[in-house]
């Protein structure tokens, strides 16, 4: 029987607990309203320790001024459901007030956090460190697990955990797609049918630039440019936040794909801000 606890001295006891008995706790934070990508990684993750905690929190820290946090989708008792198939064995879903009282301490991973998704959503990452940051000392888990669709999300918690010599092994598992490529995301429920269709161009601009670069095209611009081209073009209804071809581990630009390359790419469609990537190798 799944155990859900709601506050965080009372899990941050269990987890102790735990530990004491020798118990590997491998952990997967989530903000809830599950789909394919999360429930994967549970899955996973089921197989790597002796207890599977799932946090389910919508971090308001990490929400702009104008951005959805009012609207972002929940289902507690669905997600519940869902979660205990997976056999997950703690579902720790605290409230705000909980989370934050009284708070006024800030984790920030600085130069990773200040490109792509950092420079257009500003303090959206001191947000996510802080609450992973505060969720790793109250589930204190041997192994957590993070989806590679949010690759800058999981360099930076790599990152911070290094820097702050944590002792937890941060693994990033790979994106989950719908059948047409699109990558599984909750704010997916946002879209209409028209821009749902659209949206499906976001993973096929991605491959076309990676069989670009597997046929010698390496060039950081004529890459840009011919995926911004098809964006306009198969995508009329949306707008491009961002394209960019980074390293994969610093996240700086890089102007000719020598190895491997990211390309990262966030866009506008209706209400919804979707992000997707892909690694690129050059072939020998």
């Amino acid at each position: 029987m799944m155990k859900i606890v709601k506050y965080p001295e009372e899990m941050q006891k269990i987890s102790s607990e735990l530990r004491s008995q020798g118990k590997k706790i491998v952990f997967v934070p989530t903000m809830g309203y599950f789909h394919e990508g999360h429930l994967s990684l549970m899955r996973w993750g089921r197989t790597q320790g002796d207890v599977l905690v799932v946090s389910l929190f919508v971090n308001p820290t990490q929400f702009g001024p104008t951005e959805d946090l009012d609207r972002y989708p929940k289902d507690f008792e669905r997600d519940k459901i869902l979660a205990e198939k997976e056999g997950v064995d703690i579902l720790f879903a605290p409230k705000s007030e909980d989370m934050y009282k009284d708070h006024s301490t800030w984790v920030v991973v600085e130069g990773l956090s200040e490109v792509l998704c950092g420079k257009s959503r500003p303090g959206h990452f001191r947000g996510v460190c802080t609450v992973v940051c505060k969720l790793f000392n109250i589930v204190q888990p041997h192994i957590a697990v993070f989806g590679e669709k949010d690759w800058q999300q999981l360099k930076i918690i790599q990152k911070m955990v290094k820097d702050l010599n944590f002792p937890v092994k941060v693994v990033g598992r790979p994106t989950v797609r719908e059948q047409d490529g699109l990558a599984m995301s909750s704010r997916n429920t946002y879209l209409s049918d028209k821009e749902r269709k659209e949206a499906s161009n976001i993973y096929l601009g991605l491959k076309m630039a990676k069989e670009m670069v597997e046929k010698g095209v390496v060039d950081r611009e004529e890459i840009l440019t011919r995926v911004k081209d098809f964006y306009t073009q198969k995508i009329p209804s949306g707008k491009i936040d961002y394209i960019d071809l980074v390293h994969p581990e610093d996240l700086y630009p890089i102007e000719k794909v020598e190895d491997r390359a990211l390309l990262a790419v966030a866009v506008f469609i209706g209400k919804a801000r979707l992000i997707d990537n892909i690694l690129l190798q050059r072939r020998n």
